[in-house]
């Protein structure tokens, strides 16, 4: 493995860390609930479940934001390799495995490390190694 130092972009990536964990504590204090999106989405699907206007905004806020950064600057490319089946399957075992977890990766591993939670960090040691697993399986067993 090599390093293109051309391409790398430590102070951008520590940025966008910050700026999401300063999302989250401010969507915290303010709301008292969790920055998780499954569980905001969730909450959008629910009738009458409290708290909806802020978890859209917040949501909203995520599909909005690359529109600003297009103002600004280039988007990057995105790259799907495995078609439209591929991409509906990972949908798939992502919401399954965000209800059996009782969480994704925001609300765990974003928030609840963060509030030094157990569960949240056993949640996000089993989200790593699993896309660790399926990325070894895919590219080095199958070959894709």
């Amino acid at each position: 493995m090599s390093i293109d130092w051309n391409a790398f972009t430590p102070w951008s990536a520590l940025a966008g860390g910050a700026l999401i964990g300063l999302a989250a504590a401010i969507f915290a204090l303010a709301n008292g609930r969790i920055a998780g999106i499954s569980g905001l989405l969730g909450s959008l699907l629910q009738p009458g479940a409290q708290g909806r206007g802020e978890a859209a905004l917040f949501l909203l806020g995520l599909l909005v934001a690359p529109v600003l950064w297009g103002l600004f600057a280039a988007l990057p490319a995105i790259e799907f390799d495995s078609g439209a089946l591929g991409l509906i399957g990972a949908g798939l075992l992502v919401g399954i495995g965000t209800r059996y977890a009782s969480g994704c990766t925001s609300g765990h591993g974003v928030c609840g490390i963060a509030r030094l939670s157990p569960r949240s960090l056993v949640a996000t040691l089993c989200f790593m190694a699993a896309g660790f697993a399926t990325v070894f399986v895919l590219r080095h067993l199958l070959g894709g």
